[in-house]
């Protein structure tokens, strides 16, 4: 992550906290070390950032300071485009949804001289409709992921064989036909790959997943690359 993204995020995650935020829970959401927190907090606090607290204590933020408007590029204004192009082709409605919306809002801030980015791009996709059915709202699955709580699923196989399952969220990916669930399988104590369109229930549970999001994630793409690793050279 660049350092104007990071400050940009500090300030977020910190207008968004009704409590002072910690270094540590500031580093975690990050994924930096904690000494780097450290430092862009100090940086924002030289630019005038009204930002109070210490280490060991918390940050918290004037609740009165004001963003300042935003500011894109014409590059930046097509990538969005293409972004939205291309989220628009997923079989997820809540996604497609949320993408539009974001082209709304960004069409009805940008000055009058961009607008042209927006309505005729450089850049573009092969048209084509939506890929396959909405059978499963993957709301309550990516929710799952952001507050790293514990899911319980039913899942029907390739087989046909459906069986109940608790997993711990990691990941929604998206292919052009299909999207998965990626998560850590409690009863088959590894990672797994579920298809959304084959997930019958899903419930978010009160447990959490006992650990960092962060670091869910890094042993899966630890065993993920041991995997990659291993196809690679045969063994």
């Amino acid at each position: 992550m660049r350092k104007a993204d990071r400050l940009f995020q500090i300030i977020q995650i910190l207008r968004r906290s009704s409590r002072p935020v910690t270094s540590l829970q500031l580093a975690d959401e990050l994924e930096v070390a904690r000494r780097t927190v450290y430092r862009d907090i100090a940086h924002l606090i030289a630019q005038r950032v009204p930002i109070e607290g210490e280490a060991g204590f918390g940050y918290v933020i004037d609740p009165r300071y004001e963003m300042p408007p935003l500011m894109l590029t014409s590059e930046e204004i097509e990538a969005v485009v293409l972004g939205v192009q291309m989220v628009a082709r997923l079989n997820d409605a809540a996604i497609r949804n949320a993408a539009s919306d974001v082209m709304a809002k960004i069409t009805s801030i940008v000055p009058e001289h961009l607008l042209p980015y927006i309505a005729e791009p450089a850049v573009g996709i092969k048209p084509g409709e939506a890929t396959g059915d909405v059978t499963l709202d993957t709301r309550p699955l990516r929710r799952a992921v952001r507050e790293g709580r514990k899911l319980h699923l039913d899942y029907r196989a390739a087989n046909g064989e459906v069986t109940s399952r608790i997993v711990w969220p990691v990941l929604l990916g998206y292919a052009d036909t299909y999207s998965l669930l990626i998560a850590w399988c409690q009863s088959k104590q590894a990672f797994r790959h579920f298809r959304t369109d084959s997930i019958l229930e899903v419930e978010i549970l009160e447990e959490s997943i006992g650990m960092s999001k962060s670091k869910l994630r890094r042993q899966w793409q630890q065993c993920r690359d041991a995997e990659i690793l291993k196809r690679r050279t045969g063994q």
